[in-house]
């Protein structure tokens, strides 16, 4: 069974590194556009430092070690991080008048209200993403857990203590 939680770590990593290079994407380009007297509103560079951190993260938490799975608390973390991006880049799509934040048809049209509507909408997946990769995590620490009990005494093992064997 680890095989299975190993390729779906793998899957997810590689899904939160897409969500947040969209994002980074179109973040990035909105940031560009800013003439030099105008300095960009602090959600546009609070989405793109949780989008970048989110790709540094995920490339490293790629390589698959079983100590990957033990970041599950900081995948909790990236995870509201990115529901509070998700927050923001929504208050900032009310303020526009691109119709319902739910509304994601059209996004491959190439105006202000479809890429601020992509951003949101990958930022809203690459939460959940990373929320479930928390739990693929959560769920290994516990199976692996189960499985070191100490045979010959009948409990389990400290999680810092040394094997018997």
């Amino acid at each position: 069974m680890p095989v299975v939680s190993r390729l779906v770590s793998i899957v997810l990593r590689v899904a939160e590194i897409a969500c947040g290079a969209v994002v980074a994407g179109i973040i990035g380009r909105d940031l560009t556009s800013y003439d030099g007297d105008i300095w960009p509103q602090a959600r546009w560079i609070y989405t793109e430092v949780v989008a970048g951190l989110s790709i540094l993260l995920g490339l490293i938490w790629l390589i698959p070690f079983s100590s990957s799975f033990f970041t599950w608390p900081l995948d909790v973390i990236i995870s509201f991080a990115w529901f509070a991006a998700f927050g923001i880049l929504v208050d900032a799509i009310h303020k526009l008048s691109c119709g319902s934040i739910w509304h994601w048809g059209g996004l491959t049209h190439n105006d202000n209200c479809s890429r601020r509507k992509a951003a949101e909408a990958f930022s809203f997946i690459s939460a959940i993403v990373w929320m479930v990769s928390a739990l693929v995590g959560i769920w290994f620490t516990f199976r692996v857990r189960k499985s070191t009990t100490d045979a010959a005494y009948g409990r389990r093992r400290g999680f810092f203590s040394r094997s018997a064997v």
